[in-house]
């Protein structure tokens, strides 16, 4: 492409980041005619390049919608070995897989143009509208712009107000916010990144090269590591299929946090702290096999061939967890994601009386700071034998600039205080804010407006009816996906919000009709004595199968309808469950349970 080249679309979406990605494919399967630019050679950002695949939040099978309950299933399919594998998530993949999973998705649409290699330069403007973007080979116009870069470099560039940094407990009476600047502040504007590496167990007899020493080479600061795990707990942290092991570790481990403005202050200082990030990874590498034994050593097929920086065993770029966050129509602040007194879920948002949901996420918050811990104020609950997160949403006036036309942001760009991005950041709730931008590019073409004037209640209903990954907006427990009732139930309580329940489950709702289904290798029968431990806390101490005779597994699940069994279970009851084992876990996630005494036909539940 010559540097003149000029090309129109319908939808711009800039960055191929997990937002822009998701922004991208709903735009053009509603019709849009869409150009995609990405930076990086695969898709999908946290979840693939950033090498970021044990993705966390909107686990529960509830919460599995849209297009990221769509690209669970899609890796179900193509993941012989299941997603079992770690114990931070319950879905672990090879990240090639999730690039060529969106890869696919995005060459099925003749009308999405994807081009990778691009940095966006220059925000073309018209007034307060934008119009275009310039790259260094081409440029493009186009009706609706989507900033999915990792960092909002779009609107620094079109000089959209935006927020980098703390804000003050008086701002918006968050209860975590801290009242005024202390020395973890001032040292972590934003939160730390991570740039993942991946090593892999080659066996005790393998000859695998020392990991060389990066030029900052500081192994003492690793030393308190896994202090608290073994070091299989430790590895099994972020395992994934073939042995290997995404090592994205919090506890003095590859979080590199040295003075982050760097990211936002030129080119040439934010390739400095990438370069320092790099080579921080690949000290704690070092360290590890220098610690864990020289059977451990760099998985360098995981990612496409090395660059500078990237590639191979390290991750394209980094995972970052802050960015530039716009100032939008509406600001997503803590109280927002938090529960309301009494129950299990945060407030429905409103504008005119209307509400403004448009994706959800259920994760507790977290927040990267190394060398400090930061205390929030709770949002988690014991839920299917385990913790979870309290539901909360996305209002839309978050993706929308507050005075500039034109433009939508679509990834952890949107307006967000620096408190809530802690929960906001996640993969899943990041896939669900792509999905609704896309859709509402989409519709703003085909109703010829602008994103502030879209009416919100099309979008929603755009979302709901989306042919083929339907998307929630309302988060509800006990309302799968598959469920006949599923949208019925959405727009009732978008049209009743004052029916909204206070713990979160649908009242009055049929359950799905069960499958029968033979066992697999990954959904096995189990039978043993149940235990109750506590709240919540529930173990197996199996019978059968005969290798696990005598051992005991934590019993857990994402599914509402097993929940309510578990709850109603008896200690020292003989019972008879059927899921898939986790030994990284050390729990059975649990599809169906039953007494012994009932009936010898036992079903097995998969979600169609």
């Amino acid at each position: 492409m010559g540097s003149s080249e000029i090309l129109k679309a319908d939808v711009l979406v800039v960055g191929g980041g997990t937002g822009g990605t998701a922004a991208a494919i709903q735009a053009a399967r509603r019709g849009a005619n869409t150009v995609l630019v990405s930076e990086f050679a695969w898709l999908g950002g946290m979840l693939t390049a950033a090498g970021v695949s044990a993705p966390d939040g909107n686990e529960l099978l509830a919460f599995q919608t849209g297009i990221w309950g769509a690209f669970l299933h899609e890796l179900q399919r193509r993941q012989p070995q299941g997603l079992d594998h770690a114990w931070v998530s319950f879905f672990t993949y090879d990240p090639q897989m999730g690039a060529e999973i969106f890869a696919d998705w995005v060459q099925a649409l003749p009308n999405l143009h994807w081009i990778a290699g691009q940095a966006p330069l220059e925000v073309l403007k018209r007034g307060d509208r934008v119009t275009g973007v310039r790259f260094a080979n081409l440029t493009v116009e186009a009706a609706i712009t989507l900033d999915g870069t990792e960092l909002g470099d779009l609107l620094a560039l079109a000089d959209v107000p935006y927020r980098w940094g703390w804000e003050w407990q008086p701002e918006w009476e968050e209860p975590s916010a801290p009242p005024q600047p202390t020395p973890m502040t001032e040292r972590y504007p934003v939160q730390a990144p991570t740039w993942v590496v991946v090593l892999q167990d080659f066996g005790e007899a393998a000859a695998v090269p020392t990991i060389s020493a990066p030029p900052t080479d500081c192994p003492e600061q690793f030393t308190a590591a896994w202090q608290g795990y073994s070091p299989e707990q430790f590895l099994n942290y972020g395992r994934l299929p073939g042995d290997r092991f995404m090592l994205n570790w919090p506890q003095h481990g590859n979080d590199y946090g040295v003075e982050l403005d760097r990211l936002v202050r030129s080119a040439t200082a934010r390739h400095e702290f990438l370069q320092e990030a790099r080579w921080h990874s690949q000290s704690f590498a070092r360290f590890i096999q220098a610690q864990l034994g020289q059977r451990y050593g760099l998985a360098s097929s995981t990612f496409p061939t090395p660059s500078a920086l990237g590639g191979g065993a390290y991750a394209l770029h980094p995972y970052y967890r802050e960015s530039r966050r716009l100032q939008g129509l509406t600001t997503v602040t803590e109280p927002h994601i938090l529960p309301l007194p009494e129950t299990n879920i945060a407030p429905l948002p409103f504008t005119k009386d209307q509400v403004t949901a448009i994706a959800i996420g259920n994760y507790p918050n977290d927040h990267h700071y190394p060398g400090f811990s930061f205390a929030l104020a709770a949002k988690s609950i014991r839920w299917g034998g385990r913790w979870t997160g309290t539901p909360f949403t996305i209002p839309y006036g978050s993706l929308v600039p507050a005075h500039i036309d034109g433009l939508l942001a679509c990834d952890k760009n949107i307006s967000v205080s620096h408190i809530a991005n802690g929960a906001t950041r996640l993969q899943p709730v990041v896939l669900g804010v792509g999905q609704a931008a896309g859709m509402a590019a989409a519709l703003c073409v085909e109703q010829g407006c602008q994103p502030r004037e879209l009416s919100v209640t099309a979008l929603q209903a755009a979302l709901l009816a989306e042919p083929t990954a339907p998307a929630a907006v309302v988060p509800l427990f006990n309302l799968p996906p598959n469920h006949p009732d599923w949208a019925s139930w959405q727009q009732h309580y978008l049209h009743h919000p004052d029916q909204y329940p206070s713990n979160g489950y649908c009242a009055n709702l049929q359950p799905v009709q069960q499958k029968a289904i033979a066992p697999t290798p990954r959904c096995q029968v189990f039978s043993g004595l149940f235990q109750r431990q506590g709240e919540q806390t529930y173990q197996l101490i199996l019978a059968e199968p005969e290798p696990f005779r005598e051992q005991s597994f934590a019993l857990v699940t994402l599914d509402a309808e097993i929940d309510q069994q578990l709850q109603r279970c008896v200690t020292s009851q003989p019972v008879r469950a059927w899921g898939n084992l986790s030994r990284s876990g050390k729990w059975i996630v649990v599809n169906r349970i039953e007494p012994i005494s009932s009936p010898e036909s036992v079903l097995c539940y998969e979600p169609s």
